[in-house]
């Protein structure tokens, strides 16, 4: 949290309208596990996302892209070979999109899960997201922001994504499970 914003936000609930992303304090994390040994941690640059919310919350409607070029694992080789063929193949797929199909809030209205159509290299799944909404907060200049944090795992083969390298000692080079962690802070649209 920068010095410009505020410590105190409100659960009270998302107001109604058109919300979009704020890039620079949201953050698209994943992690994975390599050589069965430790987790691998990457994200993603460049994305975008909006909320329609109603006076509900669980009426929201939730839509992401995620540039798959922008993949950074701190490892240019590496991140080479997730955009390739064997994983992302973003020359015929660049895109992740996400679009909700229904929002269950839990009881005291932070928590609950996000369920939608994950397509990655063009093969889509349903997808459940546990989600935590944060609040909402004015910021030192005025502007309403909202926050979330969401998490999910998934399955690289359930999308196709199955490249991997046998081990002689047994295992795989790459573990199938992806741990994804996001947090975001919305902003309300400009439009």
């Amino acid at each position: 949290m920068t010095t410009t914003e505020t410590a105190n936000p409100s659960t009270s609930g998302l107001p109604a309208g058109r919300w979009v992303i704020e890039p620079a304090h949201s953050e698209i994390g994943f992690t994975v596990r390599h050589l069965g040994l430790s987790r691998i941690r990457g994200q993603f640059r460049t994305f975008s996302a909006s909320i329609e919310a109603t006076d509900r919350l669980d009426d929201a409607v939730v839509e992401a892209t995620i540039d798959l070029s922008s993949v950074d694992t701190n490892n240019e080789q590496r991140d080479g070979h997730l955009m390739s063929s064997d994983f992302f193949n973003v020359d015929t797929d660049p895109t992740m999109t996400f679009r909700s199909t229904a929002i269950a809030v839990g009881p005291n209205d932070s928590e609950g899960t996000i369920t939608g159509e994950l397509t990655i290299a063009g093969t889509t799944r349903t997808v459940e997201l546990d989600t935590e909404f944060n609040g909402v907060a004015i910021d030192a200049y005025g502007a309403t922001r909202a926050g979330f944090s969401a998490t999910t795992t998934l399955s690289r083969k359930d999308f196709g994504i199955d490249f991997n390298i046998p081990l002689d000692a047994g295992g795989v080079l790459i573990g199938d499970k992806i741990t994804v962690e996001l947090e975001i802070q919305l902003i309300p649209a400009q439009d």
